[in-house]
């Protein structure tokens, strides 16, 4: 059987960066689709045989679902995508980022406008989709993807068997960031014999933590051609991926999850409208961590941090010292520990509100200073932090209220419910931010707080999800939606009050590392893995997830470390943020002596953590909980290069990596015995230990 293919044509073509963006449009199926090509590869595509893939895909409750056998696995493409009638396109550029809108119309009265950005530069396009209801009646959306491409690989004329990659990354708590790729036949997502049903994956999360099994990442890559295009979503709560085909042409598409994967319908009255969020794609020839460093440029363009973060200063953080029981004894002994060291920020964690019959997960919510753990009054141990040459900082889990606080009962109104009851997960109930009761009650038990002891550090932290979501909408995924959105609108409440405010994101590490949260704060915790021997592991492939400059990373110091130890641990902190923790009251002064040495050489090396590109080398890491071998993540911008390198379990006492032409070694920081040599475009090193650690920093010649 033929394969089904249309005529199409090419509405218009913009160049963003290095990348070729064109619409096409469809004479048979009349879909606007987008295509998008490394412009020094642009001639070499040929004409796919295959539908246009709709850029705009929805469903409409009532609407003929898609079929055949595909309900419970796709509602993509609804039966009222045939009826998206391309009506206009307009285009306008502003303070150099330009705008493409285009219009597409049912003639029930729906009209959809799908919103493309990119700088004349750029190495990203954001996206995102408008549902407006110009009809005379109510009608109900079941699925709106923020944006969808398709027609891959544009350099095949068939499915081009054996040719495409599909890659994901993998997160879950303490192990983040694990990149996983298959074969789009492995994945079992070849055409059928006859085209009638979408060959289709959907992933994604349902809660309001967004990176829980998956981060909203994919690519696909042409292996012949060297050809990756990658998409990532911006959403904060429930959210879907999808990757397959129904004909020759391979798609991604993602948003919102939809009410098959997450609970989600949305009502509209007539005049009502609805916009998603965000999906940033993009497209290069130079694999695909260049694909995740494309996209993240989405989140560094929208960065609004304070000037005291232009340095990436390093920071202490009393966590993995007092482990939740921070006193005016326990902060001002460490404070004055640290006296001298150069950290900006002291960080006061969780506990500082505690109740003597409970813990601090069980009492968050009334955020009343523990009086009994601070007898001279808590601004007494803020002023010998201020005294000893740092700023505090201080831990909020702002979204909940634990069983043992007065509010878990008192205020049970103000919560969410779920089937008419408060949502409840373990010891915590959330705070209905939708509510401005609730914005009015944290406003000033938090905000206010902040400006009363002059706060500069805010750790926001989150520890549990509320799932597919609550009462108070017209689906409970639509609840969450808005709940998530009103969190997002109070941080951004927050910021604006205190513009020199440092915000770390922090949701049990990294469950959080998405665009629209990173883009709230300063920088985030990315892993829980405290004490942990793949913290550099984890670190190193985070920078595929998350800027470096935003990528704060434990280190967590014992006295009875050995030396290599103590390397390895500090220089897991040159991977980001190098945040200190553990039992600095203890240490030996030649264990001072290293921290003083790493701080040092931490500080030198922040020029290229805030600006550069990384590849990381070594050999494949199966597990991370055990790791064996090692590795050298090697970053690097047009004047500076950086290398840390980690050895594990069953090291080899010599590591040879590569680093870029041109530079030259300014600055070791290593222990005393480890030799290394600068051969080539190599570095070479020797006399290595099980896990060691060390960085490079090279200059330019």
């Amino acid at each position: 059987m033929a394969a089904p293919n249309e005529k199409k044509t090419v509405l218009s073509t913009f160049t963003v960066g290095d990348m070729t963006l064109q619409y096409v449009y469809g004479e048979e199926s009349k879909n606007v689709g987008i295509s998008l090509l490394p412009t020094a590869m642009a001639h070499l595509a040929v004409e796919k045989v295959c539908w246009v893939e709709s850029m705009v895909q929805s469903k409409i409750m009532g609407d003929t679902y898609p079929g055949p056998f595909t309900q419970g696995r796709t509602m993509r493409p609804g039966g009222c995508t045939p009826l998206m009638n391309y009506e206009s396109q307009r285009t306008w550029t502003e303070d150099g980022t330009t705008t493409v809108e285009t219009l597409l119309k049912d003639p029930r009265g729906y009209a959809y406008t799908h919103t493309l950005t990119f700088k004349e530069k750029g190495s990203h396009i954001a996206a995102h989709t408008t549902f407006a209801n110009k009809s005379s009646e109510k009608v109900t959306l079941e699925m709106l993807a923020n944006s969808s491409f398709g027609m891959l690989s544009p350099f095949t004329e068939d499915d081009g068997p054996d040719t495409l990659e599909l890659w994901r990354m993998r997160s879950t708590w303490s192990a983040e960031g694990r990149l996983v790729h298959e074969s789009v036949e492995e994945a079992h997502m070849e055409p059928s014999w006859q085209p009638i049903g979408s060959n289709s994956k959907r992933w994604g999360q349902v809660g309001s933590m967004p990176v829980r099994e998956y981060a909203p990442f994919a690519a696909v890559e042409d292996k012949i051609f060297g050809v990756v295009w990658g998409i990532q979503l911006a959403n904060g709560g429930s959210w879907q991926l999808e990757a397959g085909r129904c004909d020759n042409g391979f798609f991604l598409s993602g948003g919102q999850a939809d009410r098959e994967f997450g609970h989600w319908t949305k009502d509209f009255a007539p005049g009502e409208s609805f916009t998603t969020e965000d999906a940033i794609f993009t497209v290069t020839a130079a694999g695909v961590d260049d694909a995740c460093e494309r996209l993240l440029q989405y989140t560094e363009d929208r960065l609004d941090v304070p000037e005291s973060e232009e340095t990436l200063p390093a920071m202490f953080n009393e966590w993995c010292t007092t482990w939740g029981v921070p006193s005016e004894e326990s902060i001002c002994a460490i404070a004055n520990k640290l006296k001298g060291l150069g950290l900006p920020y002291f960080v006061i964690d969780a506990g500082w509100f505690t109740k003597k019959d409970g813990g601090w997960a069980s009492t968050a919510g009334e955020w009343n200073v523990a009086e009994f753990l601070y007898p001279h009054g808590f601004d007494y141990s803020l002023d010998t932090i201020r005294a000893c040459g740092m700023q505090p900082g201080i831990w909020f889990e702002l979204e909940v209220v634990g069983c043992n606080s007065t509010c878990f009962d008192e205020l049970s109104d103000w919560m969410l419910f779920r089937d008419g009851k408060p949502l409840t997960v373990g010891t915590r109930r959330f705070w209905d931010f939708r509510k401005p009761e609730v914005r009015d009650y944290l406003q000033k038990k938090v905000i206010d707080f902040l400006k009363e002891h002059n706060f500069k550090y805010l750790k926001i932290d989150y520890n549990d999800t509320i799932g597919i979501g609550a009462d108070g909408a017209e689906s409970q995924g639509e609840s969450l939606r808005q709940q998530v959105e009103a969190v997002q609108d109070f941080m951004r409440s927050m910021h604006a009050q205190l513009p020199e405010l440092v915000i770390e994101m922090c949701s049990s590490g990294g469950h959080r590392l998405v665009p629209s949260f990173l883009t709230l704060g300063s920088l985030a915790s990315t892993s829980d893995a405290h004490e942990c021997d793949e913290i550099p592991v984890i670190g190193a492939r985070l920078h595929r997830m998350v800027l470096p400059r935003q990528n704060q990373l434990w280190v967590v110091l014992h006295k009875e470390q050995t030396e290599a130890h103590f390397y390895y641990k500090l220089t897991s902190g040159f991977l980001g943020r190098l945040c200190l923790s553990g039992d600095v009251l203890e240490l030996s002064d030649k264990q001072w002596a290293i921290i003083r040495e790493c701080l040092d050489f931490y500080n030198a090396a922040g020029p290229v953590l805030k600006h550069g590109k990384s590849r990381l080398y070594g050999p494949e890491m199966t597990s991370w909980r055990h790791p064996k071998g090692w590795q050298a993540l090697v970053r690097h911008n047009e004047d500076t290069a950086l290398a840390v390198v980690h050895t594990f379990y069953d090291a080899p006492k010599t590591v040879r990596f590569p680093v870029p032409a041109g530079y030259t070694v300014e600055k070791v920081c290593a222990r005393e015995g480890v030799a290394w040599a600068h051969a080539g475009d190599h570095i070479v090193l020797t006399n290595l230990a099980d896990m060691d650690g060390l960085g490079i920093l090279l200059k330019k010649v």
